[in-house]
């Protein structure tokens, strides 16, 4: 209690340091009355009518709705009239709320469609976005987005330091879609039970965006200005007339069974080992109320995670990977700390993971939602057996209050038990982690435009009871920052402290023992009358970093000399960095005693030259240059990326990354090289095979997946994997070391 007692008081100061010229500049700005009354959209009920779900907007129910359009130009002209012309239409029964949009074209030829899996990215087609504001809280929003060929993305919009799109989050819902000699239009349903409300408002907050890829134009039905836009909740219209929804009785039970077969080779015994299971697991999740979930995890199984994208690091410090699970990736949005300021006193894949290798979850329980102003996320998992490693439990907890208009303050934090260490050893006592954030943020200052203001501390315990060497200053960080992010003209600038024993236990880290200094900024205008060129940014960052007893040891000056979008959607940037470094200690890049740079201060100049071409294209590339001075002597690496799209459905890409280092009476070379293939039969038959290989490893790895969604909510999973090693060494050219397939079904129950 003396660890959580101290730490909660240097929370208290530490919050408590904020410009006091700052809070009546944000209280101000927040009942600023002179607003315009933001566009409305009215909800027709449906009675006793049965829509004909074709994609088709012909019934005679939507042809007495009149059509809502009056969209504005984001690009290429702010605020300009659209070329093409958009209507939208909404209606609802007590169990679904429909959408029908007609986006016209003059050239329906020109329409852009070539994807179809669920999520894939869509700025190579044209596209149709909306977003559900259900609390009318402008804070977070339902995302939704359809593309010609009907397909189906999500995910949730928070907003703070920034916006947050997670697109791992899959409602349950449909889109049918028609092209024509008119252009292309959609009708989509989405159940109540998909999403969380309140049964008792007849208002959400909503917004439509329309993107025509051929010529580079976004629309937005409001919030068209370059700091607003669709992922702005703060932005959206309104949705009027609804009545009488229905979300059941908010229960829902996923079931799955899964069986496994696989093969590992074992060097110490020279021959393979042979796996093979079946298994099954659950989960249930339960509204407690319209805005508090909660959810248990049984059993729970990972086997249709796609892979991670392999890297080659050629840093002292250690690169972070995205999470990919969907347990820990649902309401991950709440649970997210200081977001801009690149702190993780939570990082996810610490549970369940040890170096990429799965570690099995017996079970997990979730509690997150909002109780009005207050948003809540509480999460426990235990894990089992893995070979030498013991089973952990993990809790994390998170509150955040909101206050004014945008800004909110908050607590993390988080604990680790474990039953016996290998890596620590012992004794090892439970880790324990606090965090406090606070968000000042306004939409109007000096009128229209954004500013925020954050600061953060989190401290730990230390991991053994015998441990008396460290302070809670040096197992713990704070920092703040400024934040300007408008048109054409964006800045920031932030401060940070690293103390040196900092390591929370279920957070990520790269870096200890610092005091960093960071301003920003760029410069973005848009060439409005130009044929030719979209936009230019100009930039200029700066990092200033250096020991708690202010020793510098790193400054990075990078210069954006021109990042160019042109009409055509093609880009290219050129980027200039002066970089000094100060090392005390060997390092090893690869890590395997070859290539070693002494302790000493380095000082290098680079340059960076990028170029893609228009991603809607059927062929399409991207090179990126980079050559300059790398510690005792230079580097210099090549990226080249290639996509080839011949027909809708078909999608293939291929990536390959070259550096060449040269140093001080050594040097190296590697090679990356990286391949999907997507398949897409229908938005939701799809088959995506990734194949990887890299030099430094020598491993050939494929992922292959199959999914088929049967009906939203109810998918099969076939996934296959194998690994290939060279070793030319041991005369073992391309040889099997790990080989598996799994199946699993996936059922929802909806009650």
């Amino acid at each position: 209690m003396n660890f959580i007692n101290r730490l909660l008081m240097n929370l208290i100061n530490f919050t408590c340091l904020i410009p006091l010229c700052f809070i009546p500049l944000l209280g101000s700005s927040q009942d600023i009355g002179n607003e315009q009354a933001p566009k409305e959209i009215k909800g027709h009920l449906l009675n006793n009518v049965e829509l004909h779900m074709d994609g088709v907007v012909d019934e005679e129910f939507w042809m007495n709705i009149p059509g809502n359009g009056n969209f504005l130009m984001q690009e290429p002209k702010e605020g300009g009239d659209p070329t093409e012309r958009t209507e939208i239409r909404v209606a609802f029964d007590n169990q679904n709320i429909y959408i029908a949009v007609i986006c016209y074209d003059s050239d329906p030829s020109g329409i852009k469609a070539f994807q179809m899996k669920r999520d894939a990215s869509l700025e190579t087609d044209d596209r149709f976005r909306w977003v559900f504001d259900t609390f009318m809280d402008k804070r977070r929003a339902y995302f939704f987005e359809i593309n010609p060929l009907g397909l189906r993305g999500d995910g949730l919009i928070s907003s703070g330091q920034g916006q947050t799109l997670n697109k791992d989050w899959d409602g349950i819902w449909k889109a049918w879609t028609h092209i024509g000699d008119f252009g292309w239009s959609a009708e989509i349903r989405v159940p109540f039970r998909s999403i969380n409300f309140d049964p008792k408002s007849e208002v959400w907050g909503i917004n439509f965006q329309r993107t025509i890829r051929r010529k580079n134009e976004e629309q937005l039905w409001t919030g068209h200005r370059r700091n607003q836009g669709l992922l702005r909740p703060q932005n959206a219209g309104i949705l009027t007339g609804l009545s009488d929804p229905s979300q059941g009785i908010g229960l829902e039970v996923v079931p799955y069974v899964i069986t496994q077969a696989g093969k590992e080779y074992d060097n110490e015994i020279d021959q393979y080992t042979n796996d093979e299971s079946a298994d099954m697991g659950f989960d249930i999740n339960y509204n407690i109320t319209p805005q508090l979930k909660a959810s248990f995890t049984y059993n729970t199984d990972f086997a249709q995670t796609e892979v991670d994208d392999r890297q080659i690091n050629l840093t002292r410090f250690p690169l972070r990977f995205p999470e990919k699970r969907d347990f820990f990736l649902e309401g991950s949005s709440i649970l997210q700390f200081a977001p801009q300021s690149r702190v993780d006193p939570y990082f996810s894949r610490r549970i369940g993971l040890v170096d990429g290798v799965p570690i099995p979850i017996k079970y997990g329980g979730r509690l997150i939602g909002n109780i009005g102003k207050n948003n809540i996320a509480l999460i426990h998992v235990r894990t089992g057996e893995k070979g030498e490693l013991n089973p952990e439990s993990f809790t994390v907890a998170r509150y955040r209050r909101d206050f004014w208009k945008e800004s909110s303050i908050g607590v993390l934090y988080t604990k680790r038990s474990t039953e016996g260490d290998l890596l620590l050893g012992n004794p090892i006592q439970d880790r324990n982690t606090l965090g406090a954030d606070l968000t000042l943020s306004t939409s109007e200052f000096l009128g229209d435009y954004v500013l925020q203001f954050s600061a953060f501390f989190i401290g730990h315990n230390p991991a053994s009871p015998l441990d008396n060497s460290t302070s809670l200053s040096d197992r713990s960080v704070r920092g703040l920052r400024f934040n300007f992010p408008n048109q054409p003209w964006s800045a920031w600038v932030s401060y940070r402290e690293f103390g040196d024993a900092y390591d929370p236990a279920v957070g990520f880290n790269r870096r200890n023992g610092f005091k960093r200094f960071q301003p920003t900024l760029n410069y973005a205008p848009l060439f409005e009358k130009s044929n030719v060129i979209r936009e230019i940014e100009w930039g200029i960052h700066y990092e200033h970093l250096t020991s708690l007893q202010n020793k510098l040891l790193t400054e990075n000056l990078r210069f954006t000399l021109g990042e160019i979008r042109f009409e055509s959607g093609e880009s290219l940037g050129v980027e200039i960095s002066r970089n000094f470094e100060l090392l005390d200690e060997n390092f090893d890049i690869l890590g395997d005693g070859s290539v070693i740079v002494v302790p000493g201060e380095y000082v290098n100049w680079s340059y960076e030259i990028e170029a893609s071409s228009a991603s809607f294209r059927k062929i399409s590339g991207s090179i990126e240059y980079e050559a300059g001075g790398f510690w005792t002597g230079n580097l210099s690496s090549l990226d080249l990326g290639l996509t080839v799209r011949p027909v809708p459905g078909i999608n293939l890409g291929c990536g390959y990354r070259y550096a060449k280092v040269t140093a001080e009476n050594s040097g190296f070379n590697t090679n990356l090289f990286q391949m999907d293939l997507g398949l897409d039969f229908t938005p939701d038959i799809s088959l995506s095979s990734n194949i990887q290989f890299d030099d430094v490893s020598e491993v050939l790895g494929t992922n292959t997946r199959f999914r088929w969604i049967i009906t939203p909510g109810t998918d099969i999973f076939f996934v296959y994997n194998h690994n290939w090693l060279n070793n030319p060494a041991l005369d073992k050219r391309f040889f099997t070391v790990q080989q598996g397939g799994a199946m699993k079904i996936v059922y929802t129950y909806r009650f």
